[in-house]
């Protein structure tokens, strides 16, 4: 285990600075006037005396704990964890656009208000809708979106009873979740031995109290659901709408549209998809496409172009809308990251990052087969899951293979997800790693797999090279330590 650097107030010295306030040329203002009396206190805490050299290194180490993707392979699966070109960046950080107010008047960022416009020409070609709203901060707020558009068109339409949102057992977590806080029962559809939509289990299920579906098409086992048209035709037979998860729609841009599909609301995760850095709480976006009949019901307001006088600006009359879902109108910067991505790969460039994800996903899926379980063994779309280890030696489990992951420079693929898999491991490659990357991570899985059999205790105490090994994640999550504490404070 490596030594672990010592914490900033423990190498504090009385008397070090690094920076003095120049004196005030004016008399100060009381802080009592500023700060109500109850949240004064009584004395400063125990700030650390350090050199600015030493506050400048103490902050650059701590950096370096972190793992992104521009640091190294990160393979999870799920959230698309892609390469994100400093031309994005660049775009975003532009004067013209970082220096804006959210008040300004229309006249003064009509530069804005053209990139979100043609935002939204370009997300709907890509998904075949109508209109998208770019409010959504994330694909789970995305999610509640499009669910309070569907049930609000029921709602319209005097079918207020409709009450079950069906979900497959393979959905994403945030899919139920989404559903039941929009008051809506969750259904299950189990899937069938192919790993997609039991289709004659849903025909079984749907009803005149179903108001929809959400689908991730393709799946969280990568794979794709070929019964795609039918399943629509089902649901829309009884009066019930499509919601399409964009969360794995890396899969398929260029290839296939959700609108095609038969889905009626389509959400994106910009920032997995379209490239925005994102992890650890943000930053996201989750716009929301819907077909013609759901144009009245988006948020408002949305971006519309006056074609006589050449003018963008504000649409607020949308007679049916659900109203506002975000202050302003959303993380402006992912979107304009998105629009940079869109315009620098443009339809064809789109369409060959799909089919490289693709490719790179079935390249490892064969090449990690032999040593771990595959249970669908089938041509699979942008990830895929593996079932733990074919011998698993004395008892080495999917948590220790991604530990010991970790000892090789690689962040661990999603582990224990989607839950129908026992001891899964699902891996997402993207588009943009090479062949001597994936190789490499090959060779370690492949050699974590051997050592299972040969010294399974290095597994079962893996990580070996960090400075934290195996938190307890459930106390951490309940019992957060919020704030600092001294050696001889802590508990």
């Amino acid at each position: 285990m490596k030594k672990q650097r010592p914490l900033i107030f423990e190498i504090s010295k009385e008397g070090r600075r690094a920076y003095r306030l120049p004196a005030l040329d004016v008399e100060p203002v009381p802080v009592e006037k500023l700060v109500p009396k109850e949240y004064l206190a009584d004395s400063l805490p125990d700030l650390p005396n350090l050199s600015e050299l030493e506050v400048v290194r103490h902050y650059t180490n701590l950096s370096k704990l972190n793992y992104g993707i521009d640091s190294g392979y990160y393979p999870l699966g799920s959230c698309t964890m892609k390469y994100n070109p400093k031309l994005n960046e660049w775009a975003a950080r532009l004067p013209g656009f970082a220096n804006l107010h959210p008040h300004q008047l229309y006249g003064s960022v009509q530069g804005l208000l053209k990139l979100l416009y043609e935002l939204d020409g370009m997300l709907c070609e890509i998904a075949g809708m109508n209109k998208f709203t770019l409010q959504p901060a994330a694909g789970a707020h995305g999610e509640l979106t499009g669910i309070m558009i569907i049930r609000k068109y029921h709602e319209d339409h005097g079918e207020g009873h409709r009450n079950i949102i069906i979900v497959p057992d393979s959905a994403h977590g945030t899919n139920p979740a989404t559903a039941a806080m929009a008051g809506y029962e969750i259904l299950e559809i189990k899937s069938d031995s192919r790993g997609l939509v039991d289709v004659e289990e849903l025909r079984k299920a749907v009803n005149e109290n179903v108001a929809g579906l959400m689908l991730t098409n393709p799946n969280t086992l990568g794979l794709f659901e070929k019964d795609i048209k039918e399943i629509a035709e089902i649901v829309h037979g009884v009066g019930g709408l499509l919601y399409y998860d964009g969360a794995n729609a890396n899969a398929i841009l260029g290839h296939a549209r959700p609108g095609d599909m038969g889905f009626d609301v389509v959400h994106f995760n910009l920032h997995k998809t379209f490239s925005t850095p994102h992890g650890g709480g943000g930053p996201g976006a989750g716009p929301v496409g819907v077909v013609e009949k759901l144009k009245e019901y988006l948020p408002t307001p949305t971006i519309e172009w006056d074609e006589v006088e050449d003018f963008y600006y504000w649409n607020y009359d949308i007679p049916y809308s659900i109203g506002r879902m975000k202050d302003f109108y959303g993380h402006v910067g992912v979107l304009i990251r998105a629009y940079t991505y869109i315009l620098t790969l443009g339809g064809d460039g789109l369409y060959e990052a799909s089919t490289k994800a693709v490719l790179n996903a079935n390249y490892l899926s064969q090449k990690l087969k032999d040593k771990y379980n595959l249970p669908k063994d089938t041509i699979c779309k942008h990830e895929f899951v593996l079932a733990g280890l074919k011998n698993p030696g004395d008892g080495v489990i999917t948590l220790d293979v991604a530990k010991r992951l970790m000892d090789f420079g690689y962040h661990p693929p999603t582990v224990y997800f989607p839950l129908i898999i026992d001891q899964a491991l699902m891996i997402e490659p993207t588009e943009t790693e090479s062949k001597e990357t994936l190789d490499g991570f090959v060779e370690a899985m492949n050699k974590i797999a051997d050592e299972a059999i040969s010294n399974p205790e290095m597994l079962k105490t893996a990580p070996h090279g960090t400075p934290i090994g195996r938190p307890d994640e459930t106390l951490a999550a309940r019992k957060p330590v919020l704030s600092y504490k001294k050696p001889e404070e802590k508990l």
